[in-house]
């Protein structure tokens, strides 16, 4: 082997160890900047949507008529309730007519 040949092999092998080093530094910079990331929006429970969006139909007794209590209406398995100026309850039929519960 000539003088050049192994000055291109040790070139080589040079360039392929950078190459290798420069891809081990950037996953560990990547790793270290997606520990770091931080959301922005505040991340509001299913639960708490519910509670304060008497829109959203619930199964949950209880929050049906904290909802009731607080909005004066509130729907429950799919009907919308309301509560009177009489604090009575009632929903819509389908025709429209006020059916007191």
């Amino acid at each position: 082997m000539t003088l050049t040949n192994i000055l291109l092999i040790l070139l080589l092998l040079i360039v392929f160890l950078g190459l290798l080093f420069l891809l081990f530094f950037d996953s560990k910079r990547k790793k270290r900047s997606a520990k770091k990331v931080k959301i922005n929006e505040p991340h509001i429970p299913f639960l708490k949507k519910q509670e304060f969006n008497p829109d959203i139909s619930t199964d949950n007794w209880d929050l049906h008529k904290l909802r009731l209590q607080k909005f004066r209406r509130s729907q429950y398995k799919g009907l919308t309730f309301f509560v009177s100026s009489e604090n009575r309850i009632y929903y819509l039929s389908e025709k429209g007519d006020k059916v007191y519960c």
